[in-house]
């Protein structure tokens, strides 16, 4: 009877494991996909950071003009390598959705006040590389120069048609939902070019309501899959809520999920979902991008055929071309 109990243990873990194993898994022979938070924009120190802090007044020295959130950001983050590019967006008083990142426009501009109350066409006016320092506020590197001014997201969409934009919701209001939603079917081209959304759980749903094909993740959204998942996914099963989802998935958390990476990625993608690859993940900071070579190719399995995070596209995407290339 022991050895009966034995061997079927035996085999139930052998069957976990060939169910589960990512060898099994026909290697992808393409490269991962890229996602630009920002665009190519200012590079700052977040280390130590409190939800005030005026992030342009941490830059690094400039080693280029781009400013996030712009269309030259854009256009750069693209011509990087970019397969999608993450941008932020505001619903202002006259109806329009501003691409700009910050809350308020102290930091950035300026101008002052919250940025979903001012109109759009007092926002087109403002100097966006005002705020911006290398040195604790001696010098402002970026001040009357700026060569780009706050975007309508329809302006984005227009300019890059055959882009594909992750947009961020900043508000918690359902509103901002509903007018990504209503942009969207205005064009098919527009619902092509948004990707999919995040940020304010309310906005996201409901823009996901109106626009079914829409994926999208929140806090809560993650939470709900990923518990889901580590409960049942060892049988190949995928839950409701990880269907046509997006799954960010900090590095470090990856091991935790049944078949990471390549069998995991696969029965996502068959459920309708993607999956982004981050930063590790630590405790009271959250996740980061992935930001250079090395940390790439220590955290980025290969032949991953999802997507990778990073804040510098300008240093990822070239890396990733010539790591193809080999």
């Amino acid at each position: 009877l022991r050895r009966t109990v034995q061997l079927s243990a035996g085999l139930f873990v052998l069957g976990v494991w060939i169910g589960n194993s990512s060898l099994l898994v026909r290697s992808h022979t393409g490269r991962p996909k890229l996602l630009a938070h920002r665009g190519v924009h200012q590079h700052f120190n977040p280390e130590g950071m409190r939800g005030d802090d005026c992030a342009a007044t941490r830059i690094a020295p400039p080693t280029h003009a781009f400013l996030e959130n712009t269309l030259p950001s854009m256009a750069a983050a693209f011509a990087a390598g970019a397969d999608v590019v993450e941008l932020d967006v505001h619903l202002t008083p006259d109806g329009e959705l501003a691409v700009f990142h910050d809350w308020t426009l102290d930091c950035l501009t300026e101008a002052h006040g919250v940025t979903h109350d001012t109109p759009m066409s007092v926002l087109r006016t403002l100097d966006l590389g005002y705020g911006y320092s290398a040195d604790g506020g001696k010098t402002f590197p970026f001040r009357g120069k700026a060569s780009a001014h706050i975007p309508t997201l329809a302006e984005v969409l227009t300019q890059f048609a055959a882009g594909r934009f992750l947009v961020d919701f900043k508000s918690r209001q359902a509103r901002e939902g509903v007018a990504v939603a209503e942009l969207m079917s205005r064009r098919a081209s527009y619902r092509t070019a948004v990707w999919g959304v995040y940020g304010g759980e309310a906005p996201t749903e409901r823009a996901r309501e109106l626009q079914p094909s829409l994926r999208g993740y929140t806090l809560a959204s993650l939470k709900a899959c990923g518990l889901a998942y580590i409960g049942v996914g060892w049988t190949g099963y995928v839950p409701d809520a990880c269907r046509h989802r997006l799954m960010l998935v900090p590095a470090n958390l990856g091991p935790l999920l049944w078949g990471w990476p390549h069998r995991f990625v696969s029965r996502m993608h068959a459920a309708g979902s993607e999956v982004i690859l981050a930063g590790d993940y630590k405790p009271g900071v959250g996740t980061r991008g992935i930001e250079d070579a090395a940390a790439f190719d220590a955290l980025v399995p290969e032949h991953f055929d999802g997507y990778v995070w990073t804040n510098r596209i300008e240093l990822i995407g070239p890396h990733v071309r010539a790591r193809s290339a080999r």
